[in-house]
């Protein structure tokens, strides 16, 4: 059980006031599918902060209890994807005792996915977190995306990778590629380095799809600027200059477009949102329909 704390949302509208509550989030494994959904719901609000308390491998009586006394010194909603017939009984019904609402996060999909497939339900704890194929096919993606990251590895190792991103200096290709191995896509980065690594390589690769990674010149300076400074690093005139980036920024998306891969702008995008798009475009190699940009 962790403590709780903001979610990291801040108010859209810095003129007003934000609006604090409690949500507890009770889970009978990791908690990650509770939290991304406590997370996506409250995003929709403007102006609201949710203070997650996080109980995560909720599987006994005593556990069940000691959340219960968590809820009732923090009033607030309580959201659960508990399988246990039994615990959610104990929930439900401390609950009611405290007057607080409770919601199955996951009931409405559940029920749905049912009657559809007429299939019973498992009852198995953390089902999604088996050590089947795919778990392991996380682990090699994720050991492929160290081992190649940063410019690291010859071509024919390249071959191995499902995508190699390829941009100028901070531009998120390590946490997309970091982000990509989770969801099983084994991702390589190559950056763009002015008089050393041109990219040019990479155009003899033919299993990966090799996408481009852009970013506005004012974005990258910014960037670039603060990361300077969190590192206490002296200045490099070419590294943060206007019209050096610019210049960088422009070669980098010339050559993109002259080798005919696809690109995606960074600019504005997270690295879920970068690495949702890159998604969309393997899907798009794989049935050999890629497009240009996305």
């Amino acid at each position: 059980m962790s403590p709780a704390r903001p979610s990291g949302v801040r108010p859209s509208n810095p003129g007003r006031l934000a609006t604090y509550f409690h949500v507890h989030l009770v889970s009978d494994s990791t908690g990650e599918t509770l939290n991304a959904m406590a997370k996506a719901v409250t995003a929709r609000f403007d102006g609201v902060i949710p203070i997650e308390h996080i109980y995560a491998l909720v599987r006994s009586d005593k556990q069940m209890d000691r959340v219960l006394q968590e809820v009732a010194s923090a009033p607030g909603v309580v959201l659960h994807t508990l399988v246990d017939r039994d615990l959610r009984e104990q929930l439900e019904e401390g609950c009611r005792r405290l007057d607080m609402p409770q919601i199955g996060a996951l009931d409405p999909l559940v029920g749905a996915m049912s009657r559809y497939l007429g299939a019973a339900l498992s009852t198995r704890v953390g089902a999604q977190h088996a050590l089947d194929h795919d778990y392991f096919n996380r682990i090699a993606a994720l050991d492929f995306a160290m081992a190649y990251d940063d410019g690291q590895g010859s071509l024919e190792q390249l071959e191995g990778a499902d995508v190699v991103l390829c941009g100028v200096s901070r531009t998120s290709k390590t946490p997309t590629c970091i982000y990509l191995a989770h969801r099983g896509i084994r991702a390589a980065n190559v950056p763009l380095v002015p008089g050393q690594e041109d990219g040019e390589r990479l155009t003899r690769l033919k299993n990966p799809l090799v996408i481009g990674l852009t970013v506005s010149p004012d974005r990258l300076v910014q960037i670039r600027r603060n990361r300077i400074d969190n590192l206490n690093a002296n200045p490099s005139s070419a590294y943060t200059d206007q019209e050096a980036v610019r210049d960088e920024t422009i070669k980098a998306r010339r050559a993109f477009e002259r080798r005919g891969w696809p690109t995606i702008d960074v600019s504005r995008r997270s690295v879920e949102e970068t690495a949702a798009a890159i998604t969309n475009l393997l899907s798009e190699h794989r049935n050999q329909k890629i497009g240009t940009s996305w």
